[in-house]
């Protein structure tokens, strides 16, 4: 699985994630009846949204983005394709998060309201690393792939050639 592929897809996991998780907070609620809680998480998701935003401004690379990309291995061949159990392997703290959260809603509709905010934080945190890891790419004509791995352990990256991308600057001043 292509790495940038792996950012995209956590990014759109963790915002599908907050947006169930936000509407079992308003679905518990209204059946409890607590319809201030909805407006106390309305403004946590706000909160949140702003605290994301701005942790996700940058358009250059994480350091934990960065350090993977330095680590990454060369090889000439592409790694295993198992995408689905990879990708499992990658993002199985946000879903199990996710499910008990959602779990502990049916009880505590609170719960899922404060772990939808997080879950905001980060992906709107994460949203830039994409773009960052592409330019990379390009700049060194090189592709990104995840290595298989323990799902316990830092992400290990795998480099094969690419197709290198030479764009010329635009000259400054025209429109």
């Amino acid at each position: 699985m292509r790495y940038v592929d792996l950012l995209k897809t956590t990014v759109l996991l963790s915002a599908a994630s907050a947006t169930v998780l936000a509407v079992l907070t308003v679905i518990q609620s209204n059946a409890l009846g607590e319809s201030q809680l909805v407006l106390i998480a309305a403004g946590w998701w706000v909160v949140a949204a702003l605290i994301g935003a701005w942790i996700g401004r940058r358009l250059e690379a994480s350091p934990s983005v960065s350090r993977a990309l330095r680590e990454a291995q060369s090889t000439a061949t592409l790694p295993e394709q198992n995408v689905g159990r990879l990708l499992l392997s990658r993002v199985w703290p946000l879903l199990l998060a996710a499910l008990v959260s959602a779990i502990f809603s049916f009880f505590l509709p609170q719960i899922a309201a404060i772990a939808a905010g997080f879950m905001v934080i980060w992906a709107l945190a994460w949203r830039h690393q994409d773009r960052a890891v592409t330019a990379i790419e390009e700049r060194d004509g090189v592709t990104f792939f995840v290595a298989t791995g323990s799902p316990v352990r830092p992400i290990k990256l795998v480099r094969t050639p690419g197709l290198r991308r030479d764009v010329k600057p635009e000259p400054r001043g025209v429109s």
